[in-house]
């Protein structure tokens, strides 16, 4: 495989994150509409799961594993620099489709 292939997961995680901020620009659903709530709501949980990562690592019950689409970059054993940018989409996304819903409910 192509050296960027080492990339493609990040770059989809990544690519997947401008998604949600494009249509959270469109509806003002999340850092359009409130900054600070939307940043508290992502951080977090982003933390809380990260810690749990962490845990789970230390525990030996996660591991990384091998896999072609990652870079390799750990920020920490076990710890794939890909997680956070996962966990980040994983919760901004979780944002926008709750508050569509609660816009569409209110309406």
């Amino acid at each position: 495989m192509p050296a960027f292939g080492h990339w493609l997961y990040l770059g989809g995680l990544l690519f997947s994150l401008v998604g949600c901020a494009l249509i959270d620009y469109r509806f003002k659903l999340g850092f359009w509409f409130s900054a600070k709530a939307a940043a508290i709501a992502i951080l977090i949980p982003v933390i809380f799961l990260l810690t749990w990562d962490f845990a789970g690592i230390a525990l030996g019950i996660f591991f990384r594993g091998e896999s072609h689409q990652l870079t390799g970059l750990l920020l920490a054993p076990e710890l794939p620099v890909e997680e956070p940018v996962f966990l980040t989409l994983l919760c901004y996304s979780t944002l926008i489709v709750f508050s569509a819903f609660k816009k569409r409910l209110v309406r």
